[in-house]
């Protein structure tokens, strides 16, 4: 991937996101499918300015949801990226 714009989506605000990041300094995110370790790397600390020190990603299947006249369909596949950032190094999320 050449455009580190598109390989970040968003942040992942759960509950279980939260604990990660408290205790283990992780931040999860939501990133493109097609991401590979390096590129979500690459893109964390060209963009934020962070350094990272290990990344683990995670592919989900959308999950099949029914329409009103019994057509069947999916939400979008999506790739879900944990970060551990560097000691010391943290991202302000207020």
């Amino acid at each position: 991937m050449k455009d580190l714009h598109k390989v970040i989506k968003t942040i992942r605000l759960s509950e279980k996101a939260t604990l990660l990041g408290e205790k283990n300094n992780e931040y999860v995110f939501s990133v493109d499918v097609e991401a590979t370790k390096i590129d979500i790397k690459q893109a964390i600390e060209k963009l934020f300015g962070k350094k990272v020190t290990g990344v683990r990603t995670a592919n989900y299947d959308g999950k099949a949801r029914r329409e009103r006249r019994a057509d069947y369909g999916r939400t979008n596949h999506w790739k879900k990226a944990i970060v551990r950032l560097k000691d010391g190094e943290k991202f302000d999320l207020a």
